[in-house]
């Protein structure tokens, strides 16, 4: 894992991220490989917005994952600041090398140098094996998440 780097994506790192939310059976029917302009556009806002940290893993200058972290203050929980964890993904070829546990440990760590008091992320209710590993960094599934598509 010494050459692995996680560093803070840039606008060439969107066809490997892009790839990697389609490459499974979920993100195959939403995403769309194959016109980045939505996804040029989306990237922008995020780049534009101090709360929002998209980052890719790089291994020998090739983009293997990506995740993005997103810093919400808050006034509940006495104004607690909270992140979420959205859009993570390894890919394929590095699967089971551990890059998913680094990637935690990242954002776990970038959410306290940010000063906040809860880290949250959502699951699909399909993603048994990804609920196992979240369980492992103690995570809970404390709540019932809903979303309304638009």
């Amino acid at each position: 894992m010494g050459d692995l780097e996680i560093r803070p994506a840039v606008a060439d790192d969107l066809p490997a991220i892009v790839a990697m939310l389609a490459d499974d059976p979920l993100g195959a029917s939403r995403e769309s490989p194959d016109d980045l302009t939505p996804y040029v556009t989306a990237f922008q806002r995020l780049a534009d917005d101090p709360n929002q940290h998209l980052v890719v893993a790089a291994r020998e200058g090739r983009v293997v994952g990506t995740l993005q972290l997103t810093i919400i203050p808050g006034l509940s929980r006495q104004g607690a600041t909270r992140s979420i964890i959205e859009g993570v993904r390894v890919h394929a070829d590095e699967r089971g090398s551990g890059l998913g546990t680094r990637f935690m440990e990242w954002a776990v760590e970038e959410s306290r140098r940010q000063g906040c008091q809860l880290v949250q992320l959502t699951s699909d209710v399909s993603r048994g094996d990804a609920h196992r590993f979240y369980e492992r960094f103690g995570f809970t599934a404390s709540h019932l998440g809903f979303k309304l598509q638009l």
